[in-house]
């Protein structure tokens, strides 16, 4: 009968006290993960709207070529100036390096300051010659560019 008393201590103790459950444990409130077949069709209409956008990429690079050409052509240019340039001093650098040649060099554009001085700039008759010869050449360049835009 001692058992029987403790067993039913026990069970009253343990009655006495229990844990209240949580509010909103119920299975029926537990949120439901989707169907997998959903899943799938969801990775499918992202893999096409995806492929649909690859697919019209080149249609939107000519649209944004036609709108924007002249800024892309002119940046373009701006780079290809731009490295031309530095590959120009880097060469120039490089055969500055080279002994004796830039001392030639330099020989070379001071004969040719002197000589441009003696022929073009001493007398009144040569600068006049000078100022002839780069009219001329500034009517040919105007008058090739209006002949070019008028075309």
């Amino acid at each position: 009968m001692d058992t029987e008393l403790e067993q039913q201590q026990y069970v009253d103790t343990v009655s006495q006290n229990q844990i209240k459950a949580l509010k909103g444990s119920e299975s029926g409130n537990l949120p439901m993960l989707p169907p997998a077949s959903k899943n799938e069709e969801q990775w499918q209409i992202i893999g096409k709207q995806i492929s649909i956008f690859l697919a019209k990429i080149p249609e939107y690079i000519g649209r944004f070529y036609q709108e924007y050409k002249l800024p892309i052509i002119s940046f373009a240019l701006l780079v290809i100036t731009v490295t031309a340039l530095r590959i120009f001093l880097a060469v120039l650098n490089a055969i500055s390096d080279i002994p004796l040649v830039s001392q030639f060099l330099q020989l070379i554009g001071l004969g040719y300051t002197i000589w441009f001085t003696f022929r073009y700039l001493l007398t009144d008759s040569t600068r006049q010659e000078l100022t002839a010869e780069i009219r001329l050449l500034k009517k040919q360049i105007l008058d090739t560019e209006e002949s070019q835009t008028l075309s």
